[in-house]
C-alpha cells in the first residue's frame, strides 16, 4: 500500500518527469526538465497548428533524418519493445495476483495461498531482470546511435564551407553537437517503443478496470478531459520558456568556451573581475527564468493537485461504496485504487510521447542546419592528381579577384598576386585589410566572387584552387595553434607516420631542437594546452618544424615569426628555402628582417593587392 500511495501521490502532482535523458548541455535546474503533465497536451496543440500552417511536413523531415539512424538497429529496438510489453504484463498479472492473495487471507482460504505467492515473486523476479535488460540495451543503443549521428555530423562539419560554418559561434557548434544529438539519440530509440508500450499499458489496463467495473474505468479516467480542455492556456507559455531555456544554453556555452580559452588574455589584463560579473548575469537571467517557471509550476501543479484529488477520492469513495454494499472485495478495492494510477500514468506516457516528438524534431533540425551546410568544392575525380614531388615545385597565381565575407562590402578588389618555387613572396599591409583573407584564399577556404585563384607547376595546366590541393600546402596561422600532449604528437598531426628522426630534423630545421633536446623526454615532453610550458616563440617554432614535416611544396606563414628574434627568424626562413630548393613561401609579414629576405613584396591596401616595385619594396624595408 506504500508503493500504491506514492503512486497516487504522483499523480494528484502531476505525474513523474517525462522527459527525455540526453537532453544535453540545458544546465542544472533547467525548467523545462519538471514540466508539468498537461504540458503535453499543448504539443498536441502544437502538433495541430503545424498541420495548418504548413510546418509539419518538415518535422516529418525531421524524422526521416533520424530513423535513418534508428533502423541500424531496428532488431535490438524490436527486442526492447518485446521486452517492454512483457514487462507492462507482468506487471497486470502481479496487481491481478495481489488481488488474490488479499481476497484469499481475507477470506481465510489459505490453499490457494502459496501458488499465489509464488506467482506474484515470480512475476516480480522476471520483471527486476527484464526491467536491468531495458536498462543496459537502452544505454547500448543511445550510446551507439549517439556516437554514429556525432560523428557523421562531425565528419559533415569539417568539409562544410568555411565561410557558412564561420557564422555559428563555436558555443552554438558544440551545444548542437552535444546537446541536440543526445536529444535525438535518445528519442530515436525510445519514441517508437514508448508509443507502443504506452498504448498497450493504456489498453490493457483500462480494459482489466472496465472488465471489473465500467463505471470505475470512467472515473479513473476523469482526469484526461480536464487536462485536455487546460492544455489551450499552456501552450504559448510552453514555447516562451523552452525558446529562452534554448538560447540561454546556448549563449552560456558560448560564454564559458570564449571565457576558458582566452584565460591568458583575461589575466593580463587584469579583467577577472569584470567576467566573474558577467557570470554572475548570466547565473541571474537563468535563476530569473527558473523562478518565472517554478511560480508556474507551482500554479498549475495546485491546479492538478486539486484535479488529482478529486478523482482520486472520488475513485476512493466509490470503491467504499462498493466495499461496503459487498459488490466488490477487499482485495478488488485495493486492485482499483492501484490500477487508477497505472490507468494515469499510462495516459500520461501515451501523451509525453508527442513533446518528445516535439523536442527531438526541433534538435534534429538544428543538427540538421549544420549538416546541411553548403560543403566545399570538391573535384569530380581524383584521377591525376598533382604530385607533391618531382614537379620542380608549384606557382601560385590570383588574377583579377573580387571578393567579399558580405553581399557589397568588397574586401579583396580586382587584385592579382603571384608566387613561384623557391622565392619567399611577402603580404604586407595595415591589420585588418585582407592579409589573411589572401591566405584563405590561396587555400581555398574561401573562393573569389570574380576572377580565379590558381596552382600549377612546370609544364601543367593551371588548376583552379580546390580544397582536394591542399595537401600541397603547409600552413602556419596566426596566433597560438599548439595542441596539448607531447611534441611529437604535436607533429605528427601533419604526418601521422613520421618517424622520431623525421621529427627531430624538423625541429632542426625550425630552429626548434635547441630548447627541445634539453626537456627531459625531449620530443615526448608534454605541452600544455595552447602551448602552455613553452613560450610564444618556442610554440611558433614547434609550429613551423610542424608545417615542415608535412614537406609540402608550398608554405603559408601566417604572421608565424612574429615572435622570433631576427637572427632566429632570418635562420629559420633561410632553412626553409634551403631544404626544398622548389618550396614556393608566401608570408604575411610586418618585419623588415623578412621583406629583405622577399623575392617580391605584395601590399594590402584599400582592398587592393599590388606588387611593390623594387624602388618601393627597399623603401618599405628601410621604413620599418
Amino acid at each position: 500500500m506504500a508503493d500504491l500511495d506514492e503512486k497516487n501521490a504522483d499523480q494528484n502532482t502531476g505525474g513523474e518527469n517525462t522527459a527525455p535523458e540526453g537532453t544535453g548541455s540545458q544546465k542544472s535546474g533547467d525548467p523545462l526538465s519538471s514540466a508539468p503533465g498537461m504540458f503535453e497536451f499543448d504539443s498536441v496543440k502544437k502538433l495541430r497548428e503545424s498541420l495548418k500552417d504548413g510546418t509539419f511536413s518538415e518535422i516529418i523531415d525531421d524524422w526521416k533524418w533520424i530513423f535513418s539512424y534508428s533502423m541500424h538497429f531496428k532488431g535490438a529496438i524490436v527486442f526492447y519493445t518485446i521486452l517492454g510489453i512483457v514487462s507492462t504484463t507482468l506487471g497486470l498479472i502481479a496487481s491481478l495476483v495481489s488481488k488474490y492473495v488479499i481476497d484469499i487471507i481475507t477470506g481465510y482460504q489459505m490453499d490457494k495461498l502459496g501458488t499465489m505467492i509464488f506467482i506474484l515473486l515470480g512475476s516480480a523476479a522476471f520483471r527486476i531482470i527484464i526491467n536491468n535488460v531495458l536498462k543496459r540495451i537502452t544505454l547500448k543503443l543511445r550510446i551507439n546511435i549517439n556516437n554514429e549521428i556525432q560523428a557523421d555530423i562531425f565528419n559533415k562539419i569539417v568539409d562544410s564551407e568555411w565561410l557558412s560554418l564561420s557564422k555559428y559561434s563555436s558555443g552554438d557548434i558544440l551545444n548542437r553537437f552535444s546537446s541536440d544529438t543526445g536529444t535525438v539519440a535518445t528519442n530515436a530509440i525510445s519514441w517508437l517503443p514508448s508509443i507502443i508500450i504506452a498504448v498497450y499499458n493504456f489498453v490493457i489496463t483500462f480494459v482489466a478496470i472496465w472488465s471489473l467495473s465500467k463505471v470505475m474505468a470512467l472515473i479513473s479516467f476523469g482526469t484526461a478531459p480536464v487536462l485536455l480542455i487546460m492544455s489551450r492556456y499552456f501552450i504559448r507559455r510552453q514555447r516562451e520558456y523552452g525558446k529562452k531555456v534554448r538560447e540561454m544554453s546556448s549563449s552560456v556555452t558560448a560564454f564559458e568556451v570564449e571565457t576558458f580559452y582566452n584565460m591568458d588574455t583575461i589575466k593580463s589584463f587584469g579583467v577577472m573581475d569584470y567576467y566573474k560579473k558577467k557570470l554572475r548575469g548570466w547565473q541571474a537571467k537563468f535563476k530569473q527564468i527558473q523562478l518565472d517557471y517554478n511560480m508556474f509550476s507551482i500554479k498549475t501543479g495546485v491546479l492538478l493537485s486539486v484535479v488529482g484529488m478529486i478523482v482520486q477520492y472520488s475513485v476512493f469513495g466509490y470503491c467504499l461504496w462498493l466495499l461496503w454494499t459487498r459488490a466488490i472485495t477487499y482485495g478488488t478495492m485495493v486492485f482499483f485504487l492501484e490500477q487508477r494510477g497505472r490507468l494515469s500514468t499510462a495516459f500520461d506516457n501515451l501523451v509525453s510521447v508527442v513533446p518528445n516528438f516535439l523536442n527531438s524534431s526541433i534538435s534534429a533540425h538544428r543538427i540538421r542546419e549544420l549538416v546541411d551546410l553548403p560543403k566545399e568544392q570538391h573535384l569530380e575525380s581524383h584521377e591525376n592528381m598533382p604530385p607533391e614531388k618531382g614537379t620542380q615545385g608549384y606557382t601560385i597565381k590570383m588574377s583579377e579577384v573580387d571578393f567579399s565575407y558580405t553581399e557589397g562590402k568588397q574586401v579583396i578588389t580586382e587584385s592579382a598576386f603571384e608566387a613561384h618555387p623557391g622565392e619567399i613572396v611577402a603580404l604586407v599591409g595595415p591589420s585588418g585589410e585582407g592579409k589573411t583573407t589572401m591566405i584563405r584564399l590561396i587555400l581555398g577556404l574561401v573562393h573569389p566572387e570574380e576572377g580565379d585563384v590558381t596552382i600549377s607547376y612546370k609544364d601543367g595546366e593551371e588548376l583552379s584552387m580546390s580544397a582536394d590541393y591542399r595537401y600541397l600546402f603547409s600552413y602556419v596561422p596566426q596566433g597560438n595553434s599548439i595542441m596539448s600532449g607531447t611534441v611529437a604528437e604535436n607533429l605528427r598531426l601533419a604526418k601521422e607516420d613520421a618517424t622520431d628522426e623525421e621529427i627531430v630534423q624538423a625541429l632542426k630545421t625550425a630552429c626548434a631542437w635547441d630548447f627541445i633536446k634539453d626537456k627531459p623526454d625531449t620530443i615526448n615532453c608534454q605541452i600544455g594546452e595552447r602551448g602552455r610550458g613553452f613560450s610564444e616563440g618556442q610554440a611558433q617554432r614547434i609550429a613551423i618544424a610542424r608545417a615542415l614535416l608535412r614537406d609540402a611544396p608550398v608554405m603559408l606563414l601566417d604572421e608565424a615569426t612574429s615572435a622570433l628574434d631576427v637572427a632566429t627568424e632570418r635562420e629559420v626562413l633561410r632553412n626553409i628555402i634551403t631544404e626544398r630548393a622548389d618550396r614556393t613561401v608566401i608570408v604575411t609579414t610586418h618585419r623588415p628582417t623578412v621583406l629583405n629576405m622577399c623575392s617580391r613584396i605584395y601590399r594590402v591596401v584599400d582592398r587592393k593587392v599590388t606588387q611593390l616595385s623594387e624602388e618601393e619594396s627597399s623603401k618599405m624595408a628601410m621604413e620599418f
